[in-house]
């Protein structure tokens, strides 16, 4: 749960306060735009036809009928950013992270899905009718989508760097079960935490190169990402992968980042139209950029074709 702020812990005021809270809502909104954005070209790798279907992808569009997310619209999310909603319906109706009630809600969700079931999902799925709960539940997954969920937990534990970090891991862990991607969470939400606070971007990553990982190379792969800034972000990541797995997603994310830190349009554009598992690249993108920039980060018309947009903004606005 969220623990009361106390300004005399940091030795902070109200303004700054609010100016981390506020950051913090634009993490949330920026990373939910990022998969909106994704939504039509998302899993297109051959970047030369999705740039002759799309143009510049430049607002959210929607799928064609042979996406593997036909059964959205214009303005709605992948199934990504549904998880995503779930997580920040669970966050606003407890009033902080709890486990059981984000997997009961996610259960529910999918049973009774009819957008896209990535190989994760269907695993934690059959674990679950196995009769496992939400500690054991997680598929051996390497997508780094397990991860990208998070901007829910960044704003309501955004005092708490301990607590975020805790729930970071056993959201992630819930349905992806794998060393690299649960220590993955935990670097973006370490990198989330210390940009909200004043960090920049890409010193924000390094902060969170410092803690101590069993199984992820976070020092090698930010050096490798950031080596990669001055490249543009559609060869860079064509070069990492373009794929859902973490090895290569994660230094993409820290292209795209470090490529962009000053502007997260473009950072979201260019992830969009390097195709491939766009959309988990994106809520990531989306979250630190957020953070980074507050409330004017997402584009206004990116918000405004966003269906989610006005229940994102009553359940943050009804938290703490």
């Amino acid at each position: 749960m969220v623990k009361d702020w106390n300004p005399a812990i940091r030795g902070v005021g109200m303004e700054e306060r609010m100016d981390v809270r506020d950051k913090a809502r634009a993490a949330v909104l920026a990373s939910l735009a990022g998969d909106c954005l994704a939504l039509g070209p998302h899993w297109i790798y051959d970047v030369e036809a999705l740039a002759a279907r799309f143009g510049r992808v430049e607002g959210p569009t929607a799928p064609g009928s042979d996406s593997y997310h036909k059964s959205r619209g214009l303005g709605q999310f992948t199934h990504y950013g549904d998880q995503a909603m779930v997580l920040l319906r669970s966050v606003a109706a407890k009033g902080g992270f709890d486990l059981a009630d984000f997997f009961a809600r996610w259960r529910t969700l999918f049973s009774h899905y009819d957008g896209y079931l990535d190989g994760a999902t269907r695993k934690t799925l059959a674990r679950i009718d196995f009769g496992e709960g939400p500690e054991t539940s997680g598929s051996p997954s390497l997508d780094l989508a397990g991860a990208a969920r998070i901007a829910p937990l960044v704003f309501a534990l955004r005092e708490d760097e301990a607590g975020l970090v805790a729930a970071a891991r056993a959201q992630t862990r819930m349905t992806h079960n794998s060393p690299l991607v649960v220590e993955s969470a935990e670097f973006f939400a370490r990198t989330a935490f210390a940009v909200l606070h004043g960090a920049d971007p890409v010193a924000g990553m390094e902060q969170a190169a410092k803690a101590q990982y069993m199984s992820l190379p976070a020092r090698d792969w930010l050096a490798q990402g950031v080596e990669f800034a001055d490249r543009e972000s559609v060869a860079a990541v064509a070069h990492f992968g373009q794929s859902c797995n973490v090895e290569g997603a994660f230094r993409a994310v820290v292209q795209l980042i470090a490529r962009h830190r000053d502007t997260l349009r473009e950072a979201l554009v260019d992830c969009v139209m390097a195709g491939g598992d766009s959309a988990a690249r994106a809520l990531l993108v989306g979250m630190i950029l957020g953070a980074a920039h507050g409330p004017e980060a997402a584009p206004a018309d990116w918000l405004a074709a966003m269906r989610a947009t006005p229940e994102a903004e009553q359940l943050l606005a009804g938290l703490p």
